[in-house]
């Protein structure tokens, strides 16, 4: 098995403080010319979930209330996987570029999660315009701006 090095660039806040990401001073450079771009792709670690037992699950028991009965770990968006990897599109609501700190209105992220990288949300590259999904999952909505007033807790099985 190979392995492969990577290291936090700062810190996901979600807390009474508000919802934020902390970019460590190091990486402050890297800020530049962000403006300008509405939403932005953050990939972070799954940090509560990164231990051997479960790293090691592939598959699960149904999680989504119209979903097959067994799913590969792959067909999900769970954080229990190989490398617990996440990506979120999050709006931006302002840059501090002094103090490293991108206001957004929400993230699925704990708060002091480790955060790996940006990138632009650019629809070129990250926008599909007619995407199929499984029968399932069908009635979920379209965009991230819908997905705020649907009721998720109807979807899951936990």
């Amino acid at each position: 098995m190979r392995t492969y090095e990577v290291h936090s660039i700062g810190t996901i806040y979600n807390n009474e403080r508000g919802i934020y990401i902390q970019v460590d001073r190091e990486y402050l450079p890297a800020l530049t010319a962000l403006e300008g771009f509405s939403h932005i792709n953050i990939f972070w670690w799954f940090s509560d979930f990164d231990s051997p037992q479960f790293r090691s699950v592939l598959d699960t028991e149904q999680p989504y209330k119209k979903a097959p009965e067994k799913m590969g770990i792959f067909a999900t968006r769970s954080p229990i996987r190989p490398n617990p990897i996440a990506l979120t599109i999050v709006e931006v609501i302002r840059i501090d570029h002094r103090e490293g700190i991108i206001e957004i209105p929400y993230i699925d992220a704990n708060d002091n999660t480790p955060l790996l990288d940006i990138k632009p949300y650019t629809p070129s590259m990250d926008r599909v315009e007619h995407p199929i999904v499984p029968e399932w999952c069908g009635h979920w909505p379209g965009s991230i701006e819908d997905s705020g007033s649907f009721d998720w807790g109807n979807e899951f099985n936990f």
